[in-house]
């Protein structure tokens, strides 16, 4: 029985405890102290965090990313909960894809990994896929998305959602109309067409998200909203909670800080679905991320080998990576900004995205009982983010940048997996 206490942290509600860790569980939040300490002075414990958005890769992708590198990645920036995007090859588009997928993330042993289902066959947007076998299998899948891709048939899109109501589960949209996105390369504006690169429009994102808050409605059935990027999509959003629709939405890291002006220097590093957009964007994500209209923070951690990144513009992958940096981001937004707290960083890192999706045992307050799932935070901390990290992956935005706060441990299901920052095993 392995015993613990992480000695003097703060809470998200700003007290001060010692948290004591036996047998896998949170046995009390006091002053009491047992096993063997660690003194967490001036350092922030928080559920451990939960990400609904991670590309792991494997199966079919592992020069990118396998689910041990992934699950190591993750780790170090305080997850213990990831779920594994379906564009995989084979696509996990039926239950025994996901199950496999599920025993490769138990075995790594660093993270929960919780697959995500595709919502049509090998992601092609024409039949659905075994929406109710996935969720009945022993991954028990309850988000799906055929992220990458969006479900553009309407039919087929409210199809999917009276189908996934039935289980209570939930439908993760790619939001990108693909008749307005052909052949697109960064956001449309003016720099795109100084640097004479084929424009990506707000509204092939916007449109889609219109029309899918109304299917949520009539079908009565759940809608996440991936990577939302423009501030036409936040109105749009808090328009459809303002009516009652059951809607939820994600930001992730990049586009809440960086710009389509780093496109300027033709660094396919910045290259992403949906592309950066412009800072009147970013200030109206920020804020709706502090106002709740978009509930949580998702990395879309997305590795790629070099020779992927390594090459001209027009020819490079869409994608970034996400997981060691998405806390750094959340804390610049919401607690270096003096506009948040830490209730709301714990809400939109862990305890949002763990109900959205129903994942059992991971991103609750932290209380006495409870599975110990915890990220523990040095917020006076800087750290000047270089390389990949634990990711098989180098393609970091972030790079050269000087970021606020570091994960100093994570422990998962009672045990380290990250021990003074770094991996535990």
């Amino acid at each position: 029985m392995t015993r613990f206490t992480l000695k003097g942290l703060t809470l998200a509600d700003g007290s001060v405890a010692n948290i004591v860790v036996s047998d896998g569980r949170i046995q009390s939040i006091g002053s009491d102290v047992a096993g063997e300490e660690f003194d967490c002075s001036g350092l922030v414990g928080l559920p451990g965090f939960v990400d609904l958005h991670t590309h792991l890769r494997e199966p079919g992708f592992e020069q990118s990313e396998t689910i041990l590198t992934g699950s190591r990645a993750a780790a170090l920036g305080g997850y213990t909960a990831v779920h594994a995007m379906a564009n995989t090859h084979p696509v996990q588009d039926t239950a025994g894809v996901v199950e496999q997928v599920k025993t490769l993330g138990d075995e790594a042993g660093y993270v929960q990994v919780q697959p995500i289902g595709a919502v049509t066959v090998g992601l092609e947007g024409k039949q659905l896929a075994e929406l109710g076998a996935m969720a009945g299998s022993k991954a028990q899948v309850k988000v799906f998305s055929d992220d990458g891709k969006c479900v553009s048939d309407p039919l087929l899109m409210r199809r999917a959602l009276a189908y996934v109501k039935s289980f209570g589960g939930v439908i993760a949209q790619h939001a990108q109309e693909p008749r307005l996105t052909e052949n697109a390369q960064m956001n449309e504006g003016p720099v795109a067409t100084e640097l004479g690169l084929a424009g990506w429009p707000a509204v092939a994102e916007e449109s889609i998200i219109a029309r899918d808050v109304l299917l949520a409605e009539a079908t009565g059935s759940r809608i996440h909203i991936c990577h939302l990027s423009t501030a036409g999509s936040v109105e749009i959003v808090r328009w459809a909670k303002a009516r009652g629709i059951s809607v939820t939405a994600e930001v992730t890291p990049h586009h809440l800080l960086l710009t389509d002006e780093l496109a300027r220097g033709y660094d396919p590093i910045y290259k992403v679905n949906p592309p950066l957009r412009t800072s009147k964007d970013i200030q109206a994500l920020r804020a709706a991320l502090i106002d709740g209209t978009i509930d949580i923070i998702a990395t879309d951690h997305a590795p790629h080998p070099a020779e992927a990144k390594d090459c001209e513009w027009a020819a490079a992958a869409f994608g970034m990576l996400g997981l060691e940096t998405a806390a750094s981001i959340a804390q610049d937004v919401l607690i270096d900004s003096g506009l948040s707290t830490w209730a709301r960083f714990a809400e939109v890192m862990s305890q949002t995205p763990a109900r959205i999706s129903g994942i059992a045992g991971q991103g609750l307050e932290l209380v006495a009982g409870n599975r110990a799932n915890i990220a523990v935070i040095d917020p006076k901390a800087k750290r000047l983010i270089q390389g990949g990290g634990a990711s098989k992956s180098s393609n970091q935005p972030f790079g050269g940048m000087t970021l606020p706060g570091a994960v100093i441990h994570t422990v998962f299901r009672g045990e380290f997996t990250v021990k003074n920052s770094k991996l535990a095993k």
